[in-house]
């Protein structure tokens, strides 16, 4: 790879850090599930837990704020 390949790599990401941008569709992703800004907010920043996990809770009737309590 040459030093014109290599700066295309390093322009080619977003901006966006991918943390952010994770947590950014996490959000999205819940909020399309219903739930408020904040309940949505706070499972979609904690990217350790599993959004199919969060899912399934949410499916199965469990309170978005205790989604995080259960998994966590």
């Amino acid at each position: 790879m040459h030093a014109a390949q290599l700066s295309m790599l390093e322009a080619a990401p977003s901006e966006e850090p991918l943390r952010a941008r994770l947590v950014r569709a996490r959000f999205e992703a819940l909020a399309e599930w219903g739930l408020t800004p904040a309940d949505a907010r706070a499972i979609a920043q904690a990217v350790e837990v599993d959004i199919i996990e969060v899912v399934s809770l949410l499916q199965n009737g469990c309170p978005a704020p205790m989604v995080l309590p259960i998994l966590a």
